[in-house]
């Protein structure tokens, strides 16, 4: 079979545990050969971001056109975006050059609470909602496109994906991570294959860094690789999981650290 070949587009972290680098470590640690694009360069840490220096829109197009002149894409993960100019940027490349498995990660604040995405660039996600495969937000973020009150129960959870489909998204995959009084990790999938919940097991751990891009990334990688969207989500989600009970064994920073994207392929401590 040929080796997939995905593309992030997404912002740096220096730090290794989000942004590109993660995207790109996923991708590698399952399979696929990875590609990036730039939208932003950040100064960040595992304790915060302190800076956001967004790529021109124009600079992200030529990026995009370059590539795609030479090289075919099997998968489109899109990650922080910064501002409406390169949210609209990537939304008319992807009119232009459609693609069968496009994931969107709609960042709009760090796992710190810095806010990576400008307030008016809200509008400009929602219509980049529909041009997705599916769409990968957080609690906080589901309740920003939607303007509502952030979820706190299960239940809450299924009616915000239900509409999030209703606004336009092909799928959803609503991540519960920071869902309070929660045992497990529940993550509400809606589709044309159904409403389903993914649960697992809470990972007691600090060290969460960047769960929202490689979980997104992580989706774009096994697509190819799986027969449908809802085994891709399971599987990378079991996968996640994984990274995330081995995240303690990297020493990296001294906040939120990265999630162990090698676990699989690295010798154990």
């Amino acid at each position: 079979m040929t080796i997939p070949v995905a593309l992030t587009i997404a912002g740096s972290d220096p730090s290794g545990g989000a942004g590109i680098q993660a995207d790109l470590k996923t991708f590698s640690a399952l399979g696929a050969y990875g590609m990036a694009v730039i939208t932003a360069l950040t100064a960040q840490n595992t304790r915060g971001v302190t800076g956001v220096h967004a790529v021109p829109a124009e600079f992200v197009t030529q990026q995009l056109e370059t590539l795609v002149a030479d090289a075919r894409l099997d998968a489109i993960k899109i990650g922080m975006l910064t501002n409406a100019d390169v949210v609209n940027a990537v939304a008319l490349f992807l009119t232009s050059h459609p693609n069968p498995v496009v994931v969107l990660d709609p960042v709009m604040v760090a796992t710190s609470g810095d806010l990576l995405l400008a307030d008016t660039a809200v509008d400009a996600m929602r219509a980049l909602v529909p041009r997705a495969s599916i769409i990968t937000p957080n609690l906080a973020e589901a309740a920003a496109l939607l303007e509502r009150a952030v979820a706190t129960s299960r239940d809450q959870m299924h009616e915000q994906a239900r509409s999030l489909a209703s606004l336009g998204a092909q799928r959803v995959l609503l991540k519960g991570g920071h869902l309070d009084g929660s045992h497990d990790m529940v993550d509400v999938f809606v589709g044309p294959e159904g409403e389903h919940e993914l649960v697992g097991p809470r990972i007691d751990t600090a060290n969460t860094h960047g769960t929202g891009c490689t979980l997104s990334s992580a989706l774009a990688a096994l697509r190819p690789q799986r027969e449908d969207w809802l085994t891709a989500a399971r599987d990378a989600k079991a996968w996640l999981t994984g990274a995330l009970a081995h995240a303690d064994a990297l020493d990296v920073g001294h906040g939120h650290g990265p999630v162990h994207h090698f676990y699989e392929l690295w010798p154990r401590p």
